[in-house]
């Protein structure tokens, strides 16, 4: 059963779904809450073609990019995005006057993003995009904020979100050991990072 905070926030969001106009909700939280799950989950909650995740993870950088450099192990880190490409893209999807605009989606079977995977019509009114960094209030970051009607902080027990992390490294390719370490090690600095800018969220959501 879902907490009373989420039926508030999903009965909140419905009335702001006026005709004519566009929300974008932001998804934040560390790595390991749940973010995909969510924003699935919540798409469910809508009819029907009235609303498109659009996820920051289609903006890592490529590993055409990072391999070889000192990047490669902070995979995930702020400084691993295209962070400008990300901004472009959700001003595009503000001023909503292309009657489609093309987003990237990252495939974890390939560890790459992949280029105009999502299509978001002009006439969509919500869209949901979920990442890491969408609070932080360095730059580009902040202009990224900006352009958010809402920005929801899913929070999750670490004790779970470690273990889901480690799971997920484990189900794509890396043994135990090497994936508790990078859950333990580059991801749980990520994940300080994310939850000191937790106060400049307009929701917390609890969230198993």
């Amino acid at each position: 059963m879902h907490s009373p905070e989420i039926a508030v926030a999903v009965d909140s969001l419905r009335r702001r779904l006026l005709p004519g106009t566009r929300t974008i909700l932001g998804i934040a939280g560390a790595p390991g809450c749940g973010k995909s799950t969510f924003a699935a989950w919540l798409q469910e909650q809508f009819s029907p073609g009235t609303s498109v995740v659009v996820p920051m993870d289609g903006f890592h950088l490529g590993n055409a990019i990072i391999d070889g450099t000192p990047l490669r192990q902070r995979k995930g880190a702020m400084d691993t995005f295209d962070a400008g490409g990300y901004l472009s893209l959700l001003r595009r999807l503000t001023l909503r006057d292309e009657a489609v605009v093309y987003a990237p989606e990252f495939r974890r079977s390939l560890d790459e993003p992949v280029a105009a995977s999502i299509a978001v019509p002009a006439e969509v009114p919500l869209v949901i995009t979920e990442g890491n960094y969408l609070l932080a209030d360095q730059e580009p970051w902040k202009e990224v904020r900006a352009q958010l009607d809402e920005v929801w902080f899913l929070e999750t027990p670490h004790d779970l979100r470690l273990q889901r992390l480690v799971d997920r490294h484990v189900s794509f390719g890396m043994d135990r050991d090497a994936a508790v370490a990078w859950a333990t090690g580059p991801d749980e600095a990520n994940a300080r990072l994310i939850q000191a800018a937790r106060p400049a969220a307009d929701r917390v959501i609890p969230w198993l």
